[in-house]
């Protein structure tokens, strides 16, 4: 009996032997081998730097704007009666020609009455002048033989005494007159006149239109010079001069045209950073309202290189190739454009990337695909 169980044990412990010896194999026979890592080339493209004199350029933006244009608005009240032309937009005036009139025969005729009361006046003191100022009374009867109602009034004869001037004053002569050439100030606001050849491009009213004090009527401006308001950042316009010419063109980069720094404002826009700069322009292809883009020469940075925005890494290193392994190398962002840098720090001679490498690291091994000889940076 006890050697029965003796043998019995002694099996069961060469079973669980053999057991974890079949699990052994099996599990080591699963087990596949790593294969060694092998090391990638990646083909790099690179440009060989040599420094240079870097122009840089301030591209700049804006809407045309006529330099000469006027609003025209309505000092008085009445009727839009004509014009000298068809008062429409894109109508052409010439210089003095009537732009628009408004119907003045009401007012007209309270000018005409305040004249003849005033004319009324000074013949009612005429026998007082031959009485008691003789020497006063031929200059003032010839202003009364040279006064027409219809006419703009003349000016009141000089006053030679302090007591002629008394006499004349008291009598309301003066304040009459002075009253006379504001009636007929306002009276010349009734037509409106071009001050300057130019093109109507609004015109806000239509004849036997109602007009009232303060009302547009329209806008008037000269089609032959043109003026671009553009917003440059504050650490270039010590370089702007007035009188500098600027390359101008339009959205489509299809025309170019020739402008001129005319003025710059003295203020920084506090939110921006920027000044506003005016560019003067003179071309018969342009319109009001065009949107041009100028770019300004602000200055030119010696010893430096320009590059794709994409080849700058962390804002301050681009890679370089040294015996066939990528290096970062610090360098000096001067300006930045829209889509290229100018960079300094780089010498002569070096191998820059110039196209990006994906997934590159300082000490990748890389084989020069093709070097640019014939662009040097």
């Amino acid at each position: 009996m006890d050697s029965r169980k003796i043998i019995l044990s002694i099996l069961g412990i060469l079973l669980v032997i053999l057991a974890i010896f079949g699990a052994k194999a099996i599990i080591d026979s699963n087990v596949q081998e790593v294969p060694e890592a092998r090391k990638t080339v990646k083909n790099v493209f690179v440009e060989t730097v040599k420094n240079r004199t870097v122009p840089i350029v301030i591209p700049a933006n804006g809407d045309v704007t006529a330099l000469k244009k006027l609003e025209l608005f309505s000092e008085v009240q009445g009727i839009f009666r004509s014009s000298s032309k068809d008062f429409r937009p894109g109508q052409q005036y010439s210089r003095g020609q009537v732009l628009l009139t408004i119907d003045s025969q009401e007012y007209y005729a309270g000018v005409l009455s305040a004249k003849s009361e005033l004319y009324n006046t000074i013949t009612s003191i005429m026998p007082d002048l031959r009485m008691d100022y003789p020497e006063a009374f031929q200059k003032w009867q010839m202003y009364l033989t040279n006064f027409d109602v219809n006419k703009t009034t003349p000016p009141l004869p000089e006053m030679d005494t302090e007591k002629e001037k008394y006499f004349i004053t008291g009598r309301g002569i003066l304040s009459a007159y002075y009253e006379i050439k504001n009636l007929e100030e306002r009276l010349s606001k009734f037509t409106i006149r071009a001050p300057f050849n130019g093109v109507l491009t609004e015109a806000a009213v239509n004849p036997g239109t109602l007009v009232r004090p303060g009302q547009k009527l329209g806008e008037f401006i000269d089609p032959t010079v043109y003026e671009l308001e553009v917003a440059v950042p504050k650490r270039f316009t010590d370089l702007l001069k007035a009188g500098e010419d600027v390359s101008l063109q339009n959205l489509e980069k299809t025309k170019t045209y020739n402008g001129t720094v005319s003025r710059i404002n003295a203020r920084v826009d506090r939110q921006s950073q920027t000044i506003q700069v005016f560019i003067k322009v003179a071309d018969p292809d342009i319109r009001e309202g065009m949107y041009l883009e100028a770019s300004l020469d602000a200055r030119d940075e010696e010893n430096a290189i320009e590059i794709p925005r994409e080849l700058l890494i962390d804002r301050s290193k681009v890679y370089v190739v040294r015996d066939s392994i990528l290096a970062l190398q610090e360098v000096d962002p001067v300006y930045f454009a829209s889509k290229s840098v100018v960079i300094k720090g780089l010498e002569d001679g070096t191998k820059l990337i110039s196209a990006p490498v994906p997934g590159a690291y300082p000490g990748q091994v890389v084989k020069i695909q093709q070097e640019d000889t014939t662009k040097n940076l």
